[in-house]
């Protein structure tokens, strides 16, 4: 179907116009990014962007092949060669994707849903010819590599991502079960993307060829180039590699294929891992930019989002049923799903929810909605727009999705335009045709134990739980690894690798400083590129500042603070941040509290006077604050339900210290949430709240005049106060560690950290030990990674890194593993880190220096980035060119010099093993390692009968 045959041929040539938004009156935008789109006589779509303002380039491949060209009993095959693709070809060495792009100072990945596939890099624009090479020959150069152990090799893998995402998570096989009552037998989106591990395990070297061929061809494919390059070089290095790859397989476009149902079903599932009930509906709706898919988009917004809407006034306020509700229209190529869901708080009965549900739903039909809340979401719409092409590659996505799904890569206007047109008729409409007394899936999960609070007349649903068996190490196997193979034939010599070009020039933009009268920093950065605006306020303290007996107050107090103004209700709040399009919002982290704003530029002093109405004159509104406390109290509950946050938990209070505040969960836990008043916010308020703590760093489309008198405000009516910091005692760094083991029954993983105190953000140790680092764990071509999850299947992923903080931070090495290779990967972690240790030497510090000085050319690409250099700086008291400095000292480390900060840092015999993970078949064969001694731990990281268990 996409066959051409002329190399010539130009389809368009979009304009940009500066990426101006319209003024006009009638609701049309005309947002647009430049390009150019020609074809090869192989059917390969190029897409070029040129993007001068950064010296880095992104190459995004998209291939319209995802789960939905699969066939039953042969599932998952698209994800898999996702996989597959990462590991080798015929003249690209093994890993060499893992290995080579970050050392390049480049970031790659990849990702599959049900209709498409995307590789992607972004790398200093000198190693473009050099990923191109690579890409051409995955696409074109890489079957005949594939061997057996290749494909034996990459299973674990592949099923070590469904542990961890689906199997070991709550509410994980709710997809599943979805899919399986929505869509028929044989109907392409029956199945997960992911698959079914048994079809994986079944799958052959032939299975694996036929897929490869039938779907992987350049007439199946866009390339996008976007970035800082000469167009007409690159256009001949396409030619060069892409050029002579055949047209094969399959390209033809799939019809949609919506479904309907007979009747609404019902199913249900008890969760080994939920902790509250859940409730999920989804409606079978229509397939992507189908003329009601807009509509659908606005109606699950309108429905959900925002105090107004009425599942939220329902289900959160009236009933008060859920701290939350959700609702979204999924439109993919062949069909649609339109999905509510609900995640109820402790004990409540499903029935009940549902109920409150049609009672949403009936005030609805007879109230409607206003103007207004149709305008909030244009206005949000042309906001995200321009987030969404803050990037080069952010760029190439836009249009290698828009070219393989509508044949234009400039459909973006089309598509806002529609977004734009949808009126309140069309609205009700759609609710009407889909959603009103339609049928639907409908699902319960609950906890174990809890089959009371399902839905009445609900159905078991068929979940296929794995068993975790003892491990196989025939599996491992070292089966063809050497098998000779004929190489594709070529007009190039393929098996050079291209040289790098000339090291792109960095160019740091200039950072402004200026310092309000009440004592508020500005660090900021102007940048006109997009008509964007990102900025934050920083105020020290945080949950630091938390009374240890009522651990929490800061978290919640960040949540009242966005809950209206003195003049204004949290509706009338909402909507005024709406009607501008802006994200407004406040958090807290361990050390800060952070306001932050995004917004177009040309609403930059509203944005900013709402935000100083929210910090000067809070609301503190009694019926939001009973609700955001139950709502935490309910996420506190759940939090026992993810590994990862428990490993977290235990770990923190076993390197803290029980008595330092870090060891308290910083949404503290129920009892302290319960003990928590309106006065203890406003104490919190009154004591911390300051522009003497507070540092302010902006980067967008506004000059520094415009900040200074935007905040003029803030300046004259915030005063400044003295805030008095606690000194907790940090706790002294084991010399002897143990190995800390919390329970989760039944566990399909087990979560694995081993930590020390380290350094601060500040400390001269600091850099050098990220730079020791680089090699183990910084990145998928470091040891633990290749190690644990290349070589020996054990897992999805490994890394290690060094937190950052004012105060000392851990360094800390993790994965999650296959439940039966807990111990062999805790043995594994150790030798890996002593073999690092010891074997260290010039070339790993040099691959280290070589990446780490390249990947500047991509440290101040986005606003978000300029941003995150800002806050270093302002945070951490880091000079303005710390980069540079950094940068500079690298260049005179010496192998003895990392060899020295490995030793003080990365000792594993001062290091604490947090293990989470099924104590009844992993606990034993934990200590049998002899590592270290054994103590059992609660959720909490107490102690389970204060008994050690010995070596």
């Amino acid at each position: 179907m996409r066959k051409l045959s002329t190399w010539s041929l130009i389809l368009f040539i979009g304009i940009m116009a500066a990426c101006q938004p319209s003024e006009k009156s009638d609701d049309k935008a005309e947002l647009s990014i430049d390009y150019e789109k020609y074809v090869l006589p192989n059917g390969l779509e190029v897409v070029l962007h040129e993007d001068k303002s950064d010296p880095i380039a992104a190459v995004a491949i998209q291939m319209h092949v995802g789960s939905s060209r699969e066939k039953p009993g042969r599932t998952g095959f698209a994800h898999f060669f996702e996989h597959m693709l990462f590991q080798k070809s015929e003249n690209v060495e093994e890993g060499a994707f893992f290995k080579n792009i970050n050392d390049l100072g480049g970031t790659f990945n990849g990702g599959t849903w049900t209709d498409g596939t995307v590789y992607y890099e972004v790398v200093p624009k000198d190693a473009l010819e050099r990923i191109l090479w690579m890409e051409a020959d995955r696409m074109g150069f890489f079957i005949n590599a594939v061997t057996k152990k290749d494909l034996e090799d990459e299973k674990p893998v592949v099923q070590n991502e469904k542990r961890q995402r689906v199997d070991n998570q709550p509410y994980g096989h709710r997809s599943y079960v979805i899919k399986k009552a929505l869509y028929p037998e044989g109907h392409p989106y029956n199945w997960e993307v992911i698959g079914e591990l048994e079809d994986l395990q079944a799958a052959t070297l032939g299975d694996v060829k036929e897929f490869y061929n039938n779907w992987y061809g350049p007439n199946n494919a866009t390339i996008v180039v976007a970035g800082d390059y000469d167009k007409e070089q690159v256009k001949a290095w396409i030619e060069k590699y892409f050029g002579e790859i055949e047209s094969r397989g399959n390209d033809e476009v799939m019809s949609p294929k919506p479904v309907t149902l007979e009747a609404t079903k019902k199913l249900y599932h008890e969760d080994d891992y939920a902790k509250v009930p859940d409730l999920r509906l989804v409606f079978p709706t229509v397939e992507e930019y189908h003329p009601d898919s807009w509509a659908l988009s606005a109606l699950a917004e309108i429905l959900s989002q925002g105090k107004r809407a009425v599942l939220y006034k329902k289900l959160v306020e009236e009933t008060e049923y859920a701290p939350s509700v959700f609702a979204y229209n999924s439109s993919s190529e062949l069909a649609g799903e339109f999905n509510i869901g609900i995640r109820a708080k402790d004990g409540v009965d499903l029935d009940s929810v549902y109920a409150a549900v049609q009672e949403a739903f009936a005030e609805f039909e007879k109230d409607g909605f206003s103007e207004k809340d149709l305008q909030r979401i244009k206005a949000r719409q042309e906001t995200s727009f321009y987030n969404g092409i803050s990037s080069i590659l952010g760029k190439a996505f836009q249009l290698s999705n828009y070219n393989e799904f509508k044949g234009d890569p400039g459909y973006i206007t089309e598509d806002i335009n529609n977004i734009l047109a949808v009126e309140k008729e069309d609205v009700m409409r759609v609710y009407n045709e889909y959603i009103k007394d339609k049928p639907a899936v409908i699902t319960s999960f609950v906890p174990k134990e809890q089959l009371d609070l399902i839905v009445e007349g609900s159905e078991k649903a068929t979940v296929k739980i794995e068993e975790v068996k003892p491990m196989d190490d025939a599996s491992m196997a070292d089966l063809d690894k050497d098998a000779e193979y004929e190489k594709t034939p070529s007009e190039i010599d393929r098996s050079k690798e291209p040289e790098l070009g000339d090291m792109p020039l960095i160019t740091p933009p200039t950072i402004y400083e200026a310092k309000l009268a009440n004592g508020m920093e500005i660090l900021g950065i102007q940048n006109n590129e997009l008509p964007l605006v990102n900025f934050s306020i920083r105020l020290k303290g945080g949950g630091l500042l938390d009374d240890p007996n009522k651990s929490g107050v800061a978290n919640l107090f960040t949540d009242i603070m966005q809950e209206g103004t003195k003049n204004k209700t949290p509706e009338e709040l909402e909507d005024a941040i709406g009607q501008i399009g802006a994200n407004i919002g406040m958090y807290t982290g361990n050390e800060e509290i952070v306001i932050y704003g995004n917004c177009l530029a040309r609403y930059f002093n509203e944005t900013v006077a709402i935000i100083e109405e929210m910090m000067l004159e809070p609301r503190w509104d009694m019926e939001e604050f009973d609700r955001l406390q139950k709502a935490q109290i309910n996420n506190i509950k759940q939090r026992n339900a993810n590994p990862n946050a428990i490993a977290g938990t235990v770990a923190n209070k076993i390197t803290y210290g029980e008595d330092h505040i870090f060891a308290k969960p910083l949404s503290g836990t129920v009892e302290s949430v319960e003990s928590i008043m309106m006065d203890d916010l406003k104490a919190y308020y009154e004591k911390n709240f300051s522009p003497s703590v507070a540092s302010m760093q902006i980067a967008g489309s506004v000059t520094q005049d415009q900040v200074k008198k935007a905040f003029s405000g803030l300046n004259e009516k915030w005063e400044a106060k003295e805030v008095t910091f606690p000194d907790y005692e940090m706790k002294a760094v084991d010399e002897e560690g143990k190995i800390y083991f919390a329970n989760f029954p039944n566990a399909k993983q087990s979560v694995i950290r081993m930590q020390r105190l380290a350094v601060e953000r500040s400390h001269p140790d600091y850099y050098p030990l990220t730079v020791a680092n680089y090699g183990l764990g910084g990145n998928s071509g470091g040891k633990l990674f290749q190690v644990l999850r290349e070589e020996k299947g054990y897992t999805y992923g490994a890394y290690s890194n060094i937190s950052s903080s004012t105060l000392k931070a851990p360094f800390a090495a993790y994965s999650s593993v296959k439940t039966n290779t807990t111990a062999q990967s805790v043995a594994t972690f150790k030798e890996v880190i002593e073999d690092y240790k010891q074997n260290y030497d010039s070339a790993e510090l040099e691959k280290a220096r070589t990446a780490l000085i390249r990947k500047e050319a991509r440290e101040y690409e986005t606003l978000g980035q300029k941003l995150s250099v800002l806050q270093q700086i302002s945070s951490y008291g880091l000079p303005k060119d710390f980069i540079k400095k950094n940068q500079e000292k690298l260049k005179g480390y010496t192998v003895e010099d990392m060899k020295k900060i490995m030793d003080q840092y990365i000792n594993v015999d001062q290091m604490n093993y947090i293990i989470v993970g099924d104590a009844e078949t992993q606990l034993e064969g934990v200590k049998a390692l002899n590592i270290k001694q054994v103590v059992k731990v609660d959720e909490d990281g107490n102690p389970v009968d204060n008994k050690i268990e010995s070596m």
